[in-house]
Order: structure tokens, then C-alpha cells, then sequence
């Protein structure tokens, strides 16, 4: 696959990340293959995240091809350049028309980016999992590689103005390759695959190195490590009220 404009995107955010003076807490990168298919799972906290994903990847020297949203291709701006990338739309009313491009681009040996909880984890916690990832990995042949990104949502996520502040530590933590055979139940591989990343998120969070004093209940730290964040059953009624809002409309 011919990629043009994937190099000097990366190269522009690098440019961002310096400007911005951000501070990358990164491990497990070498688990990222560098040849072959795999599906890179990964959590959803800010609408940076594919940006940063992407970055883990570089260890590898591999490009990841995301599945994102319809409406990001339909964008006049980011539309050309998602499209230029390789990256793979999701439209939720003919989704297997994205499964199926995301079959083609793993098969073919690339690796694309899923985020098993579909949006952004307003909680940022882990919300629960669509099985997408692991029935890709399992068509395909290919491993999963679970992953957790973290401070992103201190520059720009859902529910709050953007902020691009300097000297933000992001955390990009990659899992060992979680093998997904065929026949396997898909439920119980997704509650593995949960299970991995649960144990890379609490990792991850015992050494972020910007972690805020328990009684700044900050609103971007989990609730359950003593942050203001909301928590996930708070979050989850409010995706349901969300829901059912945009039902009536």
C-alpha cells in the first residue's frame, strides 16, 4: 500500500507534540509486530487518541489504519486526509461493510486500530466491549495487541473545551499479542481481552507521573483512584439519557 501523506502527518504531529512540550510515558511497543497482520485494541479517552495510537506504532515502524466514524470521512477536511491515510469508515447502519474493508487491510498484513468501546470513555475507565477487535483478529488470523492511552483527554475530549496545555504526560502502554483462535467464543475472548487491559490501565495509572493529590478531585482522573471524573455507573446513565434524546429527535 502507497502512502503519501501518512509520513508527513506523522511528521506535523511530532511538530504539534514538541510545540506543546508533551511528555510521553510509553512501554510495550516491541509488541507491536512489525511484519504481518494484527488488530491494535485499544481505550478510548479523548479525540486525540488516534493520533497517539498511532505513535505507539512507530517503535515498529508500522502505520496503523483506524476504523472510525462515517462522519469523519464526510468532514471537508478531515474526509480527504482520513481517506488518504487508509483508514476505515464505520457507518453503524452497514457495519459489515467495515468489518469486511478491515478483513481486506489485515489480511493483506496491515495492522487497524479498534477501539473496543466505540466512543470516548467519559468516566476514563474502561467501559465495557463490543467483540468487534477479537472477531476481526480471530477472521483474519491474526493476534490482538491490547493497548492503553491516557492523558489525552486533558487536551481535548468529550464534554470539555479543548485545551491544548503544555507539558502534558500521555501514556501509551502496549500489551503482549493476545492470540484469538477461530472457534473460540467471542464473549469470553473480549472478556480476556477486558481483562488484559485492565491490568496495562491499573499499570499505567500506579506510575503516571502528573497524578493529582486526592483532594484536587480532578476532572480528568478516574473516580475510582480518588479523581472527579464521573463515575461509570454515573457515565452509563448518562449515555443512556443521551440516547434516548437522540431517539426522540
Amino acid at each position: 500500500m502507497i502512502d503519501i501523506t501518512y509520513p508527513p502527518v506523522i511528521l506535523t504531529a511530532r511538530m504539534m507534540f514538541g510545540a506543546l512540550d508533551l511528555k510521553f510515558d510509553t512501554s510495550g511497543g516491541q509488541h507491536i509486530p512489525r511484519h504481518g497482520g494484527a488488530v491494535l485494541a485499544s481505550n478510548h479517552v479523548s479525540y486525540l487518541d488516534f493520533i497517539f495510537c498511532g505513535l505507539a506504532a512507530q517503535k515498529s515502524k508500522r502505520l496503523v489504519r483506524f476504523m472510525a466514524k462515517k462522519s469523519t470521512f464526510d468532514n471537508k477536511v478531515s474526509g480527504p486526509i482520513m481517506r488518504s491515510l487508509h483508514h476505515i469508515p464505520v457507518d453503524r447502519a452497514a457495519g459489515s461493510e467495515a468489518f469486511s474493508a478491515a478483513l481486506d487491510s489485515l489480511r493483506s498484513g496491515e495492522v487497524v486500530g479498534v477501539f473496543p468501546e466505540a466512543t470516548i470513555s467519559e468516566s476514563f475507565q474502561l467501559k465495557d466491549f463490543k467483540t468487534g477487535a477479537v472477531r476481526l483478529a480471530a477472521e483474519a488470523g491474526v493476534p490482538v495487541i491490547p493497548m492503553i492511552t491516557f492523558g489525552g483527554q486533558r487536551l481535548w475530549t468529550k464534554g470539555h473545551p479543548r485545551q491544548m496545555k503544555r507539558g502534558v504526560t500521555v501514556a501509551l502502554f502496549v500489551g503482549e499479542p493476545m492470540p484469538v483462535a477461530p472457534d473460540a467464543d467471542m464473549e469470553a475472548a473480549t472478556a480476556e481481552l477486558h481483562s488484559r487491559m485492565e491490568v496495562l490501565y491499573e499499570r499505567m495509572i500506579q506510575r503516571y507521573p502528573d497524578a493529582p493529590s486526592p483532594d484536587e478531585k480532578a476532572w480528568w482522573w478516574p473516580a475510582n483512584h480518588g479523581g472527579g471524573a464521573p463515575t461509570l455507573a454515573e457515565m452509563k446513565e448518562h449515555e443512556t439519557a443521551e440516547r434516548i434524546a437522540r431517539e426522540q429527535r
